[in-house]
């Protein structure tokens, strides 16, 4: 289970929204300081180790590309909670380990709320409010390549072990 406090945004964030354009050029440590930055200044800035993402539908539509999920890891950002993603870009947060959680509820959900995530049976409890939400458990195989942080760390694992 993971405690943190809520960044909260509603539709449609897609991954222009999160790497802007302009910091493409850059390497993923100078590209997450822009990370948010045309929607909410204060985000790659502000955003600490531990606190959650959370939007509502469509997250991570737009390009196909890891840049987005990747600067939000530099970030700290460790678990992103949204109604429903694009395809690619929820593949690409397990690929390179973030937890992405689906909860219907993300919408009775604030800013600066305090949720406790138990990823693994699917409860989120937020503290602010005492409400309960269910979000689709993490299954078992995608917890593995989270928890080696991602696929790469995994897959190298796996033939280390061999």
């Amino acid at each position: 289970m993971e405690r943190g406090k809520v960044w909260k945004y509603k539709d449609n964030i897609n991954t222009d929204i999160i790497t802007p354009p302009e910091s493409m050029e850059l390497d993923i440590q100078g590209a997450a300081k822009y990370c948010m930055n045309n929607l909410d200044p204060t985000f790659a800035s502000g955003f600490q180790k531990g606190d959650l993402l959370v939007c509502e539908h469509n997250m991570g539509s737009g390009s196909s590309r890891e840049t987005a999920p990747l600067c939000l890891r530099e970030l700290g950002v460790r678990i992103v909670i949204a109604m429903d993603y694009a395809r690619i870009f929820y593949r690409n947060c397990i690929n390179v380990g973030i937890i992405a959680l689906e909860c219907p509820n993300t919408d009775k959900i604030s800013k600066d709320d305090i949720l406790e995530v138990d990823y693994r049976s699917g409860v989120i409890k937020n503290v602010t409010t005492g409400e309960t939400y269910m979000c689709n458990p993490i299954p078992d195989h995608i917890f593995a390549i989270v928890e080696q942080g991602g696929l790469i760390p995994y897959i190298t694992n796996k033939l280390e072990n061999a």
